[in-house]
């Protein structure tokens, strides 16, 4: 599954021309791409998907829907490691194959 999961931003900084931020998930922490929000500072929150911020969003609204996606174990789903929530799942995906992460299929 993919989300859009809102985080707040840590810090920033350009990359080969590309503004970059640390962004904090409710304890998992990724890089983002800020290039749809430029002016994005640090301390807000935004919505990302895939890697990209998309949307600002409140403190109040980012909260929440972290401590909802915590509490539906969706976070786990989304950042946890892929052979831990494979194996926790008996090995096997919906469709009857192995649960192997991306990176190893290709």
């Amino acid at each position: 599954m993919c989300l859009a999961v809102p985080g707040r931003v840590m810090d920033i900084e350009e990359r080969d021309g590309t503004r970059m931020a640390t962004v904090d998930f409710g304890g998992v922490v990724k890089e983002v791409c800020l290039e749809y929000l430029p002016d994005l500072q640090v301390g807000e929150y935004a919505i990302v998907h895939v890697g990209f911020a998309l949307q600002r969003l409140d403190e109040e609204s980012a909260r929440k829907t972290l401590d909802l996606f915590a509490e539906l174990g969706l976070l786990q789903e989304e950042f946890g490691d892929q052979w831990e929530l494979a194996a926790e799942s008996g090995g096997t995906s919906p469709t009857g194959g192995a649960d192997v992460p991306q990176e190893v299929q290709q």
